[in-house]
């Protein structure tokens, strides 16, 4: 818990920070891993700055909430707020330094994680410390930086460092590939946190899709895991599926095609440290080193 603090004529720290981390993960349970509290609480202190603001903040149902004007005004500006308290906090703790970073769940699992050593061993200076970050969000509280797909038209914002393009293509593994010499016949695997992937990849590769059951999983990472063992075929970002291409574990007969996104890595708000610029060039190269996506089949 953190301590019910007010300033001034300010609406309560907790309502304000229960808001902020809400709309910017997308979920009162999120905000409330985040905030170390019960998903009711971080759902009374909305409500409380709804009633203080005379200002509805949210709108739909439940499962689906969006920000109204009002939320979206409020929410950028306490963003920087908190992101600069969090950075001001860090510099007078002073010591060795941490870097925390916050990356998509697949991100993390089938690229960054396999190749960190490589980071750590050359900059043993640095405590690099990974996070979560929830599918959808942009930003992470505490967080020196994020890493995740962004579309491009994003990729100027200050900040904001891309170091691989991101081309998806449909993968399978060589034993359901000979099964299903039409890999659009084969069962279809999707993520929960993708749920568009399917028909992205159709429409950048001109392929008209006919009604299937997808099998939903959590993750990318659980569905590149379902294909390696033969389960279906899944529409995968380049990036995560690369190694396995390579090493023969996965084919993708009908290549991959160019997305109007990209890896990058987002630093937030004022954020300045030695390590972070380190992590940044190292990232680069990594991202250099991944072998160009095959854009049509062989």
């Amino acid at each position: 818990m953190f301590e019910n603090l007010t300033l001034g004529p300010l609406p309560s720290l907790n309502a304000l920070r229960a808001f902020e981390a809400m709309a910017r993960t997308g979920r009162a349970t999120l905000a409330a891993e985040e905030l170390h509290v019960t998903h009711s609480a971080v759902s009374r202190q909305v409500k409380a700055l709804e009633a203080t603001l005379g200002a509805r903040l949210f709108t739909g149902p439940k499962h689906r909430l969006e920000l109204t004007e009002a939320g979206r005004e409020l929410l950028p500006h306490l963003t920087a707020a908190f992101d600069q308290i969090a950075g001001a906090v860090a510099r007078v703790r002073g010591g060795a330094e941490d870097l925390h970073l916050a990356v998509n769940a697949s991100v993390s699992v089938k690229w960054l994680i396999p190749r960190l050593s490589g980071f750590t061993e050359t900059h043993q200076a640095v405590r690099l410390h990974l996070a979560e970050l929830p599918s959808q969000a942009t930003s992470h509280r505490g967080s020196d930086a994020i890493v995740r797909i962004f579309p491009s038209s994003r990729l100027a914002e200050p900040g904001m460092t891309p170091f691989a393009p991101n081309h998806v293509g449909l993968v399978l593994s060589p034993s359901l590939a000979e099964r299903h010499p039409d890999p659009l016949t084969a069962p279809r695997l999707g993520a929960v946190t993708h749920p568009q992937g399917w028909a992205i990849w159709a429409a950048l590769a001109g392929v008209e899709l006919r009604p299937r059951t997808e099998h939903p999983y959590a993750h990318l990472h659980f569905a590149v895991d379902a294909a390696l063992a033969g389960l279906g075929a899944a529409i995968m970002p380049w990036l995560l599926v690369a190694d396995y291409v390579e090493a023969g574990r996965l084919v993708a007969p009908l290549g991959f095609r160019r997305a109007e996104s990209a890896f990058a890595l987002l630093a937030a708000p004022g954020a300045s440290k030695r390590g972070l610029d380190q992590f940044r060039a190292w990232l680069v190269a990594e991202g250099a080193k991944v072998p160009p996506a095959p854009l049509s089949a062989p």
